[in-house]
């Protein structure tokens, strides 16, 4: 296994830790996770650079790659449910087209297509990137200011909505970002 390869095994790892970072109390454990994600975001970049500068492109490295991203996104939103930060149907829905669209790319691969990613798909992941950030200086946010002041139910709104709202983009682009990559891929689904 090249290096390329590691780091992308790496990131499913930190996925873990992550998750049971974020599931401790207290302020370390919540900047822990910031930090641990941070690292494992990184790690996607890394890999690719390597991958391509030391031409270190595998099969192995084309399908894991992508479904170590997807497994670091989809924990974080689904730990981000059970804190209660994010309604659990637009968890549903991000899970939904995640699966469908790797479904339709394995399917594709099977019959000897490869399906690259679409433009909108970029779009998508940077604001689900995003969203994830957010919340995470938020959970951080929180845990500072119950350590050394007080915690306004105000700010909690404030922040609570704009989660809202943010989701709501993301969930959104998800949304149309599947469906585009359906609609661009029609030939792919019609022949079976």
């Amino acid at each position: 296994m090249n290096l390329a390869n590691r780091i992308t095994m790496l990131r499913v790892v930190f996925t873990f830790v992550f998750m049971f970072s974020l599931s401790l109390s207290g302020l370390w454990a919540k900047v822990a996770s910031l930090v641990i994600f941070s690292c494992a975001a990184l790690s996607d970049i890394l890999d690719g650079r390597i991958a391509k500068k030391k031409n270190q492109i595998t099969d192995f490295g084309k399908l894991m790659d992508p479904i170590a991203d997807k497994i670091l996104v989809l924990a974080a939103f689904a730990a981000f449910v059970q804190l209660g930060l994010i309604e659990a149907w637009m968890f549903v829905i991000i899970v939904a087209r995640e699966i469908l669209i790797t479904s339709l790319r394995l399917f594709a691969l099977n019959k000897g297509k490869v399906l690259s990613a679409a433009k909108a798909g970029k779009h998508k992941t940077a604001s689900q990137m995003a969203v994830i950030f957010y919340i995470l200086g938020f959970v951080v946010l929180k845990e500072v200011r119950l350590v050394y002041s007080t915690w306004n139910p105000t700010l909690e709104k404030y922040f609570r909505n704009s989660i809202f709202l943010l989701m709501l983009v993301t969930v959104g682009l998800t949304l149309y970002s599947g469906l585009q990559y359906l609609w661009d891929n029609r030939k792919v689904i019609t022949k079976v």
